[in-house]
C-alpha cells in the first residue's frame, strides 16, 4: 500500500479526509470544537458558527550556538528555531481552516512541549475552531485579511464577542521571540554586592533588551497585516531545555482593524450583582 504525501503545507493526508468528513454547510453534517459552551454561544451570537477544530503540529530540533557567554547576547540561531517550529505549526493549522472554507480561527492555543525523543527536540502546536460568518462584514468585503487567509485569533470567546460588538475584527495572531544570554557576573562584582541592597544593572538590561525585541518584532508582523493595534498582549519567558542563563521572551497578541470607519462602542451597561 502506497502511503499518501502530505499537502505543501505539510498537513497529512489523514487529516484532510477527517476535514472533508466534516462536509461544512450540507444537511446532516456535523462540526467540532473545543470552545467551552458559554464561548460556542457568544461565537454564534456574534454571527459565526463554528465548522470544525483545527491543528497544526511541528516536532522541530533545535540547535546549539556558540557564543561568548560572558557577554548579554542574543542566540539569533535559537531565536529563529523557536519562531519558525511555531510559524510552520500555525501554517498546518491555517492550511487545515482554509480546506473547510473558514473565514478564521478563534480561541487559537500554541503550545510548546519537550518530547523524550532528545534533550534539543520539542512538538509546537497550533490548535483552534475554525468558523464561518453567517453574513459579509458591515460595509462589504471579507472577514479575511489582507493576506487572503482565514483570521486567527487567541482572544476566549467572550473576548471575541466583545470585539466584533464594538465594530472591531480580527486579523491574525502575531509574534515575536528572542531567545537571550544573560552574562554571569564576575566573581569581584557577586563578593562586592554582598550583604547590601543594588541593582544589578547588567542583568536588568538584558532583560530589558530581550523583551523589546520580543515586543518590535511582533508588532512588525501586525504593521504587515496592516492592523489598528494589537490586543490581548502576552509576554512570556521560558527558559525550556537550557539552563538559567539563556531565556526565551515569547510575545503574542491578536491584531484587529476596525470594521468601519465611522464605527461607535457601544456604552457599557451597568449590572449589579443580587448575591450578598
Amino acid at each position: 500500500m502506497t502511503k499518501e504525501q502530505p499537502s505543501a503545507e505539510g498537513v497529512p493526508a489523514d487529516a484532510m479526509r477527517r476535514l472533508s468528513e466534516l462536509a461544512p454547510g450540507k444537511a446532516g453534517s456535523i462540526f467540532t470544537s473545543d470552545l467551552s459552551v458559554n464561548e460556542f454561544l457568544l461565537v454564534r451570537e456574534a454571527g459565526f458558527k463554528p465548522i470544525g477544530l483545527v491543528l497544526g503540529s511541528s516536532i522541530y530540533h533545535v540547535g546549539i550556538q556558540i557564543g561568548r557567554w560572558g557577554r548579554n547576547q542574543e542566540l539569533e540561531t535559537l531565536s529563529q528555531a523557536m519562531y519558525h517550529a511555531r510559524e510552520l505549526a500555525m501554517t498546518r493549522m491555517e492550511a487545515e481552516a482554509a480546506a473547510l472554507g473558514a473565514d478564521g480561527i478563534v480561541g487559537v492555543r500554541l503550545t510548546v512541549e519537550a518530547r523524550e525523543f532528545g534533550n534539543d527536540i520539542a512538538e509546537f502546536i497550533a490548535i483552534g475552531t475554525a468558523v464561518k460568518a453567517d453574513n459579509p462584514p458591515p460595509g462589504g468585503g471579507t472577514w479575511r485579511n489582507n493576506k487572503q487567509q482565514p483570521f486567527t485569533s487567541d482572544l476566549s470567546g467572550q473576548d471575541f464577542w466583545t470585539l466584533i460588538r464594538a465594530g472591531y475584527a480580527p486579523l491574525g495572531m502575531v509574534m515575536g521571540t528572542c531567545v537571550y544570554h544573560i552574562a554571569h557576573q564576575k566573581m569581584g562584582t557577586v563578593f562586592s554586592n554582598f550583604g547590601r541592597n543594588t541593582e544589578i544593572e547588567q542583568f536588568t538590561q538584558a532583560l530589558y533588551d530581550a523583551r523589546e525585541l520580543a515586543m518590535a518584532r511582533m508588532q512588525s508582523e501586525a504593521e504587515s497585516l496592516q492592523a489598528e493595534g494589537v490586543v490581548g498582549v502576552q509576554l512570556n519567558a521560558h527558559n525550556h531545555r537550557w539552563g538559567g542563563h539563556t531565556t526565551e521572551f515569547f510575545s503574542i497578541g491578536t491584531a484587529v482593524r476596525p470594521l468601519r470607519p465611522d464605527h461607535e462602542i457601544e456604552r457599557p451597561t451597568m449590572v449589579l450583582s443580587l448575591d450578598g
